[in-house]
């Protein structure tokens, strides 16, 4: 399953960020990361112990090697996984997108890209290529099957296949976070436009998937004939507990992003008075209140911005030291990330401060003049009304 996360697109390469706590290194393809979590060992416990009443009835005898039989098998298996999530991994570097990581978990696995999908064929090539890779593999080992004599091996072979093709056509189905929810976001999104409402309907998707998956043992037993298990059970509500969590997490993210477009920051601004760094903070703060201005910004001789006056920090400065404090001690040094375009907007508003966070942001226009203070504080307050709009 390919996992987008909100980092700027990459390059194509791959970007190995902070490791997920919990989670062991393993290897790298293409140089990603191949990370394990702690709960892969349990799930790996749990195919041995299925499958070894299956390898007792292939080979009697083995007493304890049949669980060390069933742990290789699920490690097969997890390759198998490994290659389906690789070909998301490849596929988007191929399409220009940064692939921080690949990591096998209880529930298969997930490919970490940086950003969106900037287009609905990228969208949809990451997303399919996938399942196809699972289904090729079950193919393979069902035609493997065929030719394999009776035993051990042939039962292996058969699991690997079985497994495969129903990783292959599950995925396929047509709801977030599975990766047939993002073919789906990729056809919604290439007919209508719409980025943003795709996902919303792909995450409908997601979620009828979970009701009728939460519902299949009230029906398993007339439709089968075999009443549920324990562990029927208690898979069904796992996997139905994580498809509609993601599905109602992906939606959510989507309307979020709907109202990312009416953040721009230059009606944002505040109004802005350049003052020495070495003038006193009780002269600099009486011309910003005589000039109407919402922020200082110190500069040098020569007009270069040297830092944003804090506004915190101002108010947390007494009244009667504020004439013998320079504005400086008060000022944060301008550094890589806080200087932004005055013409910044939406997402890429929220990126830059996302990547850089502060309390205040220097707006500049394009020949390099100074518009005005950015407060994150204004930001967060323009969202909030237009999420109540």
């Amino acid at each position: 399953m390919a996992e987008p996360t909100d980092a700027a697109p990459g390059t194509g390469g791959s970007r190995p960020g902070p490791r997920a706590p919990g989670t062991l290194r393993i290897g790298s393809i293409a140089g990603i990361d191949v990370l394990i979590t702690g709960s892969w060992f349990i799930v790996a416990l749990l195919i041995s112990v299925t499958f070894a009443p299956r390898i007792e009835a292939s080979e009697p005898g083995l007493g304890f090697w049949k669980y060390v039989a069933g742990f290789v098998f699920a490690v097969v298996l997890y390759l198998s996984v490994l290659l389906h999530e690789a070909s998301h991994a490849v596929v988007a570097q191929r399409r220009g997108y940064g692939v921080h990581s690949i990591t096998l978990h209880f529930l298969g696995g997930m490919t970490e890209i940086d950003g969106q999908s900037r287009r609905p064929r990228d969208e949809f090539w990451i997303a399919v290529v996938g399942p196809l890779t699972s289904i090729a593999v079950g193919v393979a080992a069902a035609a493997v099957w065929w030719v394999v004599p009776d035993g051990l091996l042939r039962e292996a072979v058969f699991g690997l296949a079985g497994a495969n093709l129903v990783i292959g056509v599950l995925n396929l189905v047509p709801g977030l976070p599975l990766d047939g929810g993002r073919v789906l976001k990729s056809a919604v999104w290439g007919a209508s436009g719409d980025q943003h409402r795709a996902t919303i309907v792909a995450g409908w998707g997601g979620r009828l998937t979970a009701l009728a998956l939460l519902a299949w043992p009230v029906v398993q037993e007339p439709l089968i004939g075999e009443p549920p298990t324990i562990v029927d059970l208690v898979l069904v509500f796992i996997l139905g507990l994580f498809l509609w969590t993601g599905a109602t997490a992906a939606m959510a993210h989507a309307r979020v992003r709907q109202r990312l477009p009416a953040l721009v920051a230059r009606p944002l601004a505040r109004r802005t008075l350049t003052v020495p760094e070495d003038l006193p903070l009780a002269e600099a703060v009486r011309r910003a209140q005589e000039a109407q201005a919402g922020s200082i910004v110190t500069v040098a001789p020569d007009g270069t911005p040297l830092g944003i006056v804090s506004e915190a920090a101002v108010t947390a400065m007494p009244a009667e030291r504020r004439p013998w404090v320079a504005v400086s001690t008060v000022a944060r040094t301008m550094e890589s990330g806080l200087t932004l375009p005055a013409t910044v907007a939406g997402e890429d508003l929220i990126l830059a401060i996302s990547r850089r966070p502060a309390e205040e942001y220097l707006l500049v226009e394009e020949d390099g003049r100074i518009y005005g203070v950015l407060s994150t504080a204004d930001v967060d307050r323009a969202f909030r009304d237009n999420a109540r709009r």
